[in-house]
């Protein structure tokens, strides 16, 4: 067996474990990259990109063998920025075999031994498999599986009502599928209440059957012919099962325990500055426990670790600037506190103003003016949360990760100036909103403009 010394071993070539690669060979450290799958991790491979792509073709009206193609296509487009080579060009040694600690300072993969100074984790998650009785004697699809479909599902029963879900049911019941919809709880349960449910409107009159509340408690069939039986007492039969209940994390086969590095059963756990429990090792991304699962926050987090890595700077992470999309028609966004636990949080400090999409003139001008809007929450003259439904939420929610990241006031947000006609507009409305009572409804302000009127020349 070879031994290679290096400065930092990364664990895990997806979006994380890339930008600290990338950052850290760049700047001249020496780093090992190892990856047991595919270069681009679940985000390039059967997450963000693909399921984009397809959401993408169905709005398009291309038919399901075509929106494949282009999804396969956008894969291939994308994938030389993730490639082995392009890393291998950065000056990565790259390794191509499952990693496993084998102490604290050492890692093993295929037949070469790593020595680092730093190691850093981003292995990602995976599908959860909820422990559902016949589940596993019944062909279902996961994210990883989907991409496999030839032909387009006659109906499909999606399990879970979270992103994932809601965003393959759009994309389903466009291509002609009968799409059924069972979540445990409310979908979109982490969004707002007000814009989950336009979502959730919106998917119904497409023809998408939403069952809340509900459970499965058995199931049972064959590929074509599958049957849930609900804890209603109800049964639901389909030809294909998707299942979307959520994440786990890929920490088990590691040697964590060779490590002295902590997890819990839902990943691995790690302070503000990323570091475990052994000091000379981070971990980032989907494989940490109680950490929002987003491709865009594994790229931040990675940030963090750089300086950490290698400059030793105490950087932390943060949590009340990172946005989060879901891609159905309309989108939802949000970044901060939603108004429900805002208003938990501040109580009569909070104000809450709005802005609705139907009174954007690029959004009737283009026949996007349905229901939709946008809604701030405000503490102090500051944003705290903001959330948005609508066309290009995903888009427009970017200003207010900076406003908020920036600690920016409500007047100095209000110097933006959006072009016209365009839905960022929804943006600046927002903002006068804000200020038109204090400007409008003020007594004492319109005093002084009288008497200053009455002076001017």
């Amino acid at each position: 067996m070879k031994t290679i010394r290096t400065d930092i071993c990364v664990i895990g070539a997806g979006s994380g474990g890339l930008s600290v690669a990338a950052g850290a060979a760049q700047m001249g450290a020496r780093v090992v990259l190892i990856e047991k799958g595919e270069m681009g991790g679940d985000c390039l491979n059967t997450g963000c990109v693909p399921s984009k792509a397809l959401l993408h073709g169905a709005a398009s009206g291309m038919s399901f063998s075509e929106a494949m193609v282009h999804v396969q296509q956008t894969i291939a487009t994308i994938a030389p920025h993730d490639s082995q080579d392009r890393f291998e060009s950065l000056g990565c040694t790259v390794i191509r075999e499952e990693a496993r600690f084998t102490s604290p300072k050492r890692v093993e993969a295929g037949d070469t031994r790593i020595k680092a100074r730093r190691f850093v984790i981003a292995t990602g998650s995976r599908p959860f498999i909820p422990p559902i009785p016949g589940l596993s004697d019944v062909p279902y699809l996961t994210n990883e599986t989907l991409w496999t479909l030839s032909e387009c599902p006659e109906h499909l029963m999606i399990l879970g009502g979270g992103p994932i879900g809601m965003e393959m049911a759009q994309a389903f019941v466009r291509f002609g599928a009968k799409v059924t919809v069972i979540e445990v709880g409310r979908v979109l349960a982490r969004g707002d209440v007000e814009a989950a449910g336009l979502v959730k409107q919106a998917l119904i009159a497409e023809g998408v059957r939403i069952l809340e509340e509900i459970e499965v408690s058995e199931v049972a069939g064959q590929g074509g012919a599958i049957s849930l039986s609900l804890s209603d007492g109800s049964r639901l039969s389909g030809s294909h099962l998707l299942l979307a209940a959520g994440r786990r994390a890929n920490s088990e086969e590691l040697g964590l325990e060779h490590a002295d590095v902590d997890r819990s059963k839902d990943g691995i756990q790690v302070g503000a500055t990323l570091r475990t429990s052994n000091r000379r090792i981070y971990a980032l991304g989907d494989v940490l426990s109680d950490h929002p699962r987003f491709t865009h926050v594994a790229g931040y987090q990675a940030g963090v670790a750089i300086r950490g890595l290698l400059f030793g700077l105490p950087a932390k992470l943060r949590a009340g600037h990172i946005p989060h999309a879901t891609y159905t028609d309309p989108e939802l966004a949000q970044i901060g506190v939603i108004e429900e636990a805002a208003r938990a949080l501040y109580g009569d400090g909070l104000e809450v103003v709005r802005a609705e999409l139907l009174g954007n003139d690029r959004a009737i001008a283009t026949g996007r003016a349905g229901p939709g809007f946008i809604k701030l929450m405000v503490v102090k003259s500051r944003p705290v949360g903001v959330t948005i439904v609508g066309p290009e939420a995903g888009e427009l929610i970017a200003l207010w990760s900076l406003a908020i990241s920036a600690k920016l006031k409500m007047s100095q947000i209000a110097g933006m100036i959006a072009p016209y006609p365009t839905l960022a507009e929804l943006n600046k409305r927002v903002t006068s909103a804000y200020f038109i009572p204090r400007l409008f409804d003020n007594r004492k302000l319109k005093r002084v403009v009288q008497v200053i009127q009455r002076l001017l020349p």
